[in-house]
């Protein structure tokens, strides 16, 4: 779901859901039969216990009747008996408890693995239109949806049914005429739930879908909290929460709200129906006193049959959670993928480094072309600058060259070899990219900057720090080079930048692309890191977009862009002879 998209009011496809979660646990299909099969025997012997208790009464009774003694041995014989019934059925009971939370835990683990497999196999601009909260909420939330009604619902559907079953047969083998009088009230308990089921299926689906926006609002910001307290902007983000909270409360509090109702309501039903057993049953007592024993049993199952009715309706409730979460999970697992490139075998080993682009057409939607017919010789070894205006395409023509979006005409070359001949990943070995945001994880610092380049020796790492100015920097920290980064290490934005140029350097590719690359950075420490670049661009065809126009003066071929063209092209001095639209834009000195 985008940022801006509504809801679902209720489920696309509820059967076909539901059918897809029940195929998706096939390969567990013979462990679920066994935690079934276990449930069903603890079901059948918790079943059985009321009819030998009957047993026990009705020798109590007969006793007492006929003014003889009791048979305690067949009395203590039976005892032992519903005993080991009763263990039995525990531990039946117990089996199938374990057999389901491993096959629980084994479902979230495979559906959590193929979310991460797919994450990288979608294109960039499915994450360009969807929030990161959302899809955090599909990998965490919903997941764990699934897992918990899989590991509490499952058996539990199959023990409510079986003991639907064997108590309405338990309810006819003792009075065939109370049954039906019980069975009377089914139809109405079966409308009923099928009406609350009905229209709380929708409230399930939003409830869902607000909880993965809610994320998505949370996430965005605390990790743009300073910004928010900035521009005072607490308010408008508390306002932009509650609205969604409200509606997640709604939500929830309407699909609880008829689940919940299930139960009084049928517990009201039930309790009616009780009254007339008891008056029927002690009408037919009057002629056969021996059948209070048989009212007291068949109470038990009565009592077993609509409480097991009640929590089949209850159970209703988890499902639809369940359903309308992995419908959320398998829209995101359907979601289209980049193609298949395993045909494509073409690579460059001696890379020279002669880029071209050729009539090259991009738009990031059908209709909306922001790219138009872009054409551009760069030579081996040259230090190319792309500037202009913001919007003017800077950024997306070096999208473009890493294929992170695929043109919509013309073509792209290195070294006469077309990048769509080539698979991505190999495309994609042949640069460095140093972005204008910075990005580490949680590791050390040597494994920040070994990113990608896990081969690399302790001195090449610490040779690219030096380069970069960030060598002093990591030794004055506690644990130096395996101090370990998050979230709150207390390193500047600069300093994790000069961090992400110095796993550029580390990581050698024939090509550069620099974006930006010392924007966070002061003016001593960008000269220093200019220097370090130049020397890193030795030799090497380098791409920087730059807004700084002072920072790319050295640059042999500087491309001029402007609505998704380029308006001028030439070094720093012939285009400021030439008085034109560049001239402009450095003399002014606007940051472009």
């Amino acid at each position: 779901m985008g940022p801006n998209k509504k809801s679902a009011d209720k489920a696309k496809n509820f059967k076909k859901s539901f059918k897809r979660l029940i195929l998706s646990l096939k390969p567990h299909y013979v462990s679920i039969i066994f935690g079934l099969l276990f449930a069903i025997l603890g079901t059948v012997l918790a079943l059985a216990l009321p009819n030998v208790m009957k047993i026990i009464s009705e020798e109590i009774f007969t006793a007492v009747e006929l003014n003889i003694s009791i048979d305690l041995q067949r009395v203590m014989t039976v005892a032992i008996w519903l005993i080991a019934m009763c263990i039995s059925s525990a531990l039946f009971e117990y089996l199938q408890g374990i057999i389901m939370a491993k096959i629980s835990a084994k479902v979230t683990k495979n559906m959590r693995t193929q979310i991460s497999e797919k994450i990288n196999r979608l294109p960039l601009k499915y994450f360009d239109s969807q929030t990161y909260g959302d899809i955090l909420s599909r990998v965490t939330n919903d997941v764990d949806t699934i897992g918990q009604s899989l590991n509490s619902n499952l058996s539990s559907i199959i023990t409510c049914v079986t003991m639907v079953i064997g108590a309405l047969v338990m309810m006819f083998v003792n009075s065939w005429q109370l049954t039906l009088i019980t069975l009377a009230s089914t139809p109405v308990s079966i409308v009923i739930v099928l009406l609350i089921v009905k229209f709380s299926q929708k409230y399930f689906v939003r409830q869902q879908n607000s909880l993965g926006e809610l994320n998505g609002i949370i996430e965005e910001n605390y990790s743009a909290h300073n910004i928010v307290k900035t521009f005072n902007a607490e308010q408008k983000a508390q306002n932009d929460f509650e609205k969604v909270n409200k509606v997640l409360y709604s939500s929830g509090f309407k699909s609880h709200f008829f689940s919940g109702i299930l139960y009084p309501v049928m517990n009201f039903i039930t309790n009616l129906v009780y009254v007339l057993v008891c008056v029927v049953g002690g009408i037919i007592s009057i002629e056969t006193p021996i059948f209070a024993i048989t009212i007291v049993a068949f109470i038990e199952y009565m009592r077993i049959f609509n409480q097991q009715i009640g929590s089949l309706a209850q159970i209703s409730g988890t499902v639809q959670s369940a359903v309308a979460a992995s419908e959320r999970v398998f829209e995101f697992l359907d979601e289209p993928e980049q193609a298949e490139e395993n045909e494509k075998t073409a690579k460059i080993t001696d890379v020279k480094g002669l880029v071209e682009f050729k009539n090259v057409c991009f738009g990031y939607e059908e209709g909306k072309e922001i790219i138009h017919n872009f054409s551009a010789k760069i030579l081996p070894g040259q230090k190319v600058a792309i500037v202009g205006p913001t919007g003017a395409g800077k950024t997306t023509m070096v999208n473009l060259l890493m294929r992170f979006y695929d043109i919509n005409s013309g073509d792209i070359t290195i070294d006469g070899v077309s990048i769509y001949d080539m698979k991505r990943e190999d495309v994609r070995e042949l640069f460095g990219m140093v972005l204008q945001d910075t990005w580490v994880f949680d590791g050390t610092i040597r494994e920040n900057i070994a990113y990608g380049s896990e081969d690399k020796t302790n001195e090449e790492i610490e040779k690219a720090c030096s380069f970069a100015h960030i060598d002093h920097f990591i030794r004055s920290l506690p644990g130096g080079y395996d101090m370990m980064l998050d979230e709150t290490a207390n390193i500047s934005q600069g300093q994790r930048q000069l961090l992400t140029i110095a796993r550029a350097m580390v990581n050698n590719a024939p090509m550069l692309i620099l974006d930006e690359a010392t924007s966070s950075v002061d003016t001593r420490t960008e000269i220093q890191i200019q220097k370090a670049m130049d020397k890193l661009t030795e030799g090497r065809t380098s791409f920087v977009i730059a807004h700084r126009l002072s920072t790319i003066q050295n640059a042999d071929q500087i491309l001029v862009m402007r609505d998704g063209n380029i308006v001028e092209q030439g070094t720093h001095e012939q285009l400021l002879a030439k008085n034109g639209f560049y001239a402009e834009l450095y003399n002014s000195g606007i940051q472009a």
